[in-house]
């Protein structure tokens, strides 16, 4: 963890040193703006970890209060740092133009315009941002599937992931997530990970708010990283103590009318053998795999017939969406697989540091799961 935070600090240090750069030419004008600017971002810097400190020794309250503003500005931070890469560039390539070719001439970017124009538009993303990161869809998705009983015409599955309930989500972002789960009347309710995040100690009331969800099929969760830096025990006593049924390498058949297996993430270390796992589940029902991560193993995905995991947000704020998207390609939405499986990425339901969403709304996923008669196709549908 020590590795982790100096990393982390290291970097996001280098962040603000390059969005400092860029706004120079706007703040040299007033003899004591770089200076204050300067001191804003070294507060800045370290305020994720010093409310992290704050939360873990009992004052939640101005621990909850710097990290709206802490986290608030990594946002803009982000937005900015952005910008100042590509301007960054820029500046370094007419540099070096002029090194290869002493004759050639390139205007510079860098002025007091660039840096009110990227301050503006900064202001405005960060402001659509929060509002985006409010304004929650449900995503439709329905398949059809032989593996149904005859008796069991469909199935409608829930989906949540990565709220991170804790220090910033609490019963005002959780209250009308759970009445949309509720208007959906879901049969059965899954969490793919990351549900909390940080010091859960003081979130016995979400709890209640859960457990006014009663699907007939019921509620289960999977671990994801987030469980695991919460502490895996506390997380696991959260999710039990609000109803869910916490699947960790394992399955289990609902009512003979479905098979769910649910695989912790890696970042728990247990022993696990995902295909040894789904191996040992009927293969006659349909088959869901809950997986925190949006990644499939070799020898697997035959042996389900739908994956459902988030992680990584889809970047949750562009253009991050482009370097998550490196590590895991299939972020957002439905992927088919080979052997007739599917893969379903959440966007996830809440968010992650920064409270906004940039082009990546947060979602609740409904599936249909219609029983396939005789000769007819197979059927999938996303309605956005």
């Amino acid at each position: 963890m020590l590795i982790f935070a100096l990393t982390f600090l290291a970097i996001y240090s280098a962040m603000h040193a390059l969005v400092f750069w860029g706004f120079h030419p706007l703040l040299s004008g007033h003899p004591a703006l770089p200076a204050l600017t300067a001191l804003w971002m070294g507060a800045m810097i370290f305020a994720p970890v010093a409310c992290r400190v704050l939360d873990r020794h009992g004052h939640p309250l101005f621990a909850r209060a710097l990290a709206w503003v802490g986290y608030g500005w990594m946002g803009l931070l982000f937005l900015a740092f952005s910008l100042f890469v590509l301007l960054g560039a820029w500046e370094l390539s007419i540099r070096l133009v002029a090194l290869a070719f002493p004759g050639a001439h390139a205007g510079s970017l860098h002025g007091a315009v660039t840096s009110l124009l990227v301050l503006v538009t900064v202001i405005a993303a960060g402001l659509y941002g929060f509002f985006e990161a409010s304004t929650l869809r449900v995503e439709r998705v329905t398949l059809e599937s032989g593996k149904l009983p005859p008796d069991v015409k469909r199935l409608r599955i829930v989906q949540i992931s990565d709220l991170h309930l804790g220090l910033l989500h609490r019963e005002e972002a959780l209250a009308p997530i759970t009445a949309s789960i509720r208007e959906l009347k879901p049969d059965l309710l899954v969490a793919t990970g990351d549900m909390v995040d940080a010091q859960i100690s003081h979130l016995d009331g979400l709890s209640a708010l859960w457990r006014r969800i009663e699907p007939p099929l019921g509620k289960y969760a999977v671990i994801g990283n987030h469980e695991v830096y919460a502490g895996l025990e506390q997380s696991q006593s959260f999710l039990e103590n609000s109803g869910f049924t916490v699947l960790r390498n394992e399955g289990v058949t609902l009512r003979g009318e479905l098979t769910l297996v649910g695989v912790d993430d890696p970042a728990a270390r247990s022993p696990r053998d995902e295909a040894a796992v789904l191996e040992h589940v009927p293969g006659n029902l349909f088959t869901v795999l809950l997986k925190h991560r949006p990644v499939t193993e070799e020898g697997s995905e035959k042996r389900f017939d739908l994956q459902l995991s988030g992680h990584a947000h889809r970047g949750q704020i562009f253009p991050f969406n482009l370097l998550t998207g490196l590590e895991y390609p299939m972020q957002d939405g439905l992927y088919s697989l080979s052997g007739g499986s599917h893969l379903y990425t959440s966007r996830g339901t809440g968010t992650w540091g920064p409270p906004m969403r940039i082009l990546s709304p947060p979602e609740i996923t409904v599936f249909e799961i219609v029983r396939r008669e005789e000769g007819s196709k197979d059927l999938q549908e996303r309605i956005r």
